[in-house]
């Protein structure tokens, strides 16, 4: 079967289209045919050498990515029966999603409703995930309050956008103006250029700031963050020093790695199916353009998710 792998960390090109042997299928174990693998920054910055994902696998190259996968079941090992043959899974795996096939825990998947496209199905774990419990149980998001999302066009962040405004939140979200329109119609109610210093100063103070960028630019915002307001900062590599700078300002401030929660997306996957949330999905390569995949999550102007198609 054909999969992506890396030999060694580096830039995008480091990934290289292989011949792998088809893993065997243990009890309670199911294969499944990847359809689409969410491409995520996580996969780039873990490729790149960078974070706790690159700490993680650093001895165990080569490596596939792919943390966001969907598929149809091709087999089922013994003592699986909450599936069929030709099942449509979806969910969040430990690597290995940029393959034409995979073999998962039964347990770890969950089945696609009707009503839920493949796409959407495709990108919704990773992004879904972060989006929620950053807002929830890291940020405690309640109706009435202000939440300010950056890099909100973004794959997080314009569920987040959703989300937040599903909980009843005044949604401020800040985009290059040409994903303006895309935010107000998925319910944001201010949409502001993250680079229009004079729309920035205007900005009313907000309860919540969920950073989805980091850095310079995370702290930078924490100027419109009410006394003793809350950040949620979620590029763990920037995190020690936005944290820093928020708690110098009386902020309460967290990082998050996103944890594995088949109850949340099972809720999340439902919202899809009821119109209540959409996966943006702007871009869909072949598994053989892995590399123009990366370079393009690496751009940091993707508006929603990109794929691999397998």
């Amino acid at each position: 079967m054909k999969q992506l792998v890396i030999q060694a960390f580096g830039d995008a090109d480091q990934l290289k289209l292989t011949e792998a042997e088809r893993p065997a299928l243990a009890p309670g174990q199911v294969r499944i045919r990847m359809h689409y693998a969410g491409v995520n920054p996580i996969d780039a910055k873990t490729r790149a050498g960078l974070g706790w994902g690159a700490q993680a696998i650093k001895d165990k190259l080569p490596w596939s990515p792919g943390f966001e996968v969907m598929g149809t079941v091709l087999e089922l090992g013994v003592e699986v029966n909450c599936y069929q043959l030709g099942d449509r899974l979806f969910g969040l795996v430990a690597g290995g999603g940029y393959g034409e096939e995979l073999v998962v825990e039964a347990e770890e998947l969950l089945l696609v409703p009707e009503g839920v496209s493949d796409e959407m199905a495709a990108g919704l774990s990773l992004a879904g995930a972060t989006a929620w419990q950053g807002l929830t149980d890291h940020g405690a998001l309640q109706a009435g309050e202000r939440v300010l999302i950056s890099a909100a066009a973004g794959g997080v962040g314009h569920l987040a956008v959703q989300l937040a405004k599903g909980l009843g939140a005044t949604v401020v979200a800040l985009a290059s103006p040409g994903n303006h329109d895309f935010l107000r119609g998925l319910g944001a109610d201010e949409v502001i250029d993250y680079r229009d210093p004079a729309a920035l100063d205007a900005l009313a103070p907000v309860d919540l700031f969920f950073d989805l960028v980091g850095g310079t630019s995370g702290e930078t915002l924490l100027s419109h963050v009410k006394p003793g307001g809350r950040v949620v900062t979620v590029p763990t590599i920037t995190a020690p020093q936005v944290i820093a700078a928020a708690e110098a300002r009386g902020l309460k401030a967290t990082g998050m790695l996103r944890r594995i929660d088949n109850e949340h997306l099972d809720i999340l996957a439902g919202m899809i199916a009821d119109g209540r949330l959409k996966v943006e999905v702007s871009h869909v390569f072949p598994l053989a353009e892995g590399p123009a995949a990366h370079r393009q999550i690496e751009s940091g102007h993707t508006r929603g998710k990109v794929l691999l198609r397998g």
